[in-house]
């Protein structure tokens, strides 16, 4: 990334000037003007024209803090540093609701004096993992009974207090049965009038859908409609596309994000939504063997050193926005690397702005992309609570 005054893009199929002149908010005579072309002229895919600055609007920015074992390592206290300044909420991963509505509460150490420093304020992600799995049944028990809610409700106003600079509680409820749609909403329901009463709010995460009557065992319970009504906010998991054990892709192709986005604001105000966006890619061996050997995650850092260390030349997808390498490491075997860079960021980030959303949400800190908190600082203001 080379910071310059304004943005450049990249004619993608389809594009005319009028269209890019909207997505951006610039009369498309003077986009002409200022890259000196005839507005008259055909655009040819792949061209980059320059977009002078707009005014930055205010978003906000949350990003998942997973700590592993019974301590923050250091590593990771040191992305959360450098990412704080840039986040409205640190989202630490998380508190896991037990059957009897206690938590499993996840090491903290050094987090609350990150976001005292930086200014960012804490949310508290509650799950429903157990033994390293979302599990349906789990949370079927949880819905099932009003007095283990209320004992939930209880711990994790406890725990909140306790931590302290909590300002969010935030629910990732996944794997859902289909059969539990009407009774998570309720749940969400009690949870939002316990939590606002103690001046909390309340936030859920979402599979990436593209309608209501989406099947599969992730989306099926997540209704979109009555989470808009209910919850504060809301966080849609627009990544995973490309994921370890599956065929090699990008992780959050545009045109796949796009399409959930469009969904979502057609439920959702669309200032409740935030956009989801990885912050890591993925090195698949080739070729892809279904139930194989899975891919190495990698940061867009990481992704860059593997190209120059193998001579790898790196290509962009223009439909998907994002960058991608293939390369033979020493013992002959041939890979491709799907990663994001500036350009990918930049994509999204216009995303927000042209549906005008609340922001958006990092899966997750811990590999590093200096490149993208740079992004922030000159395309949004950053609330902070």
């Amino acid at each position: 990334m080379i910071p310059i005054v304004g943005s450049f893009y990249y004619v993608q199929p389809g594009d005319s000037l009028w269209t890019i002149g909207q997505r951006f908010g610039i009369n498309y005579l003077t986009l002409a003007q200022v890259n000196g072309i005839s507005a008259n002229q055909p655009l040819s895919i792949g061209m980059r024209l320059y977009i002078p600055p707009a005014p930055k609007t205010r978003a906000e920015t949350l990003a998942y803090l997973e700590p592993r074992g019974t301590s923050v390592s250091e590593a990771l206290l040191s992305q959360a540093r450098e990412a704080g300044p840039y986040l409205t909420y640190l989202a630490l991963f998380s508190y896991e609701v037990r059957r009897d509505g206690s938590l499993k509460v996840p090491p903290s150490q050094g987090v609350t004096e990150i976001t005292h420093d930086t200014g960012a304020s804490l949310a508290m992600v509650i799950s429903n993992l157990e033994d390293f799995r979302f599990s349906g049944d789990l949370a079927k028990d949880i819905f099932q009974s009003t007095a283990v809610q209320d004992l939930l409700f209880d711990n994790i106003i406890k725990e909140a207090q306790r931590v302290g600079s909590i300002k969010d509680i935030h629910f990732d409820f996944e794997n859902l049965p289909g059969d539990q749609r009407e009774a998570y909403n309720n749940f969400l329901r009690r949870a939002v009038e316990r939590f606002h009463a103690e001046g909390y709010t309340v936030s859920t995460a979402l599979a990436p859908k593209t309608s209501a009557a989406q099947q599969g065992p992730w989306g099926v319970a997540h209704d979109y409609k009555a989470h808009g009504e209910i919850v504060d906010f809301v966080l849609l998991m627009t990544y995973e596309w490309g994921y370890s054990a599956g065929p090699p892709m990008a992780v959050s192709p545009l045109p796949e994000v796009e399409a959930v986005v469009k969904y979502a604001v057609s439920e959702i105000p669309a200032n409740k939504v935030l956009l989801g966006q990885n912050l890591y890619g993925y090195d698949w061996t080739l070729p892809f063997v279904q139930g194989g050997p899975i891919a190495e995650a990698v940061s867009p850092q990481r992704a860059i050193e593997i190209a120059k260390k193998y001579n790898a030349a790196i290509q962009f997808d223009w439909r998907a926005q994002a960058p991608f390498f293939e390369y033979y490491d020493e013992q002959g075997r041939a890979h491709i690397v799907w990663f994001e860079d500036a350009r990918s960021i930049q994509a999204k980030f216009n995303l927000i702005k042209q549906y005008k959303l609340r922001g958006i949400g990092y899966w997750k800190l811990g590999l590093p992309f200096p490149q993208n908190w740079l992004l922030i600082g000159s395309n949004f203001d950053v609330v902070k609570k």
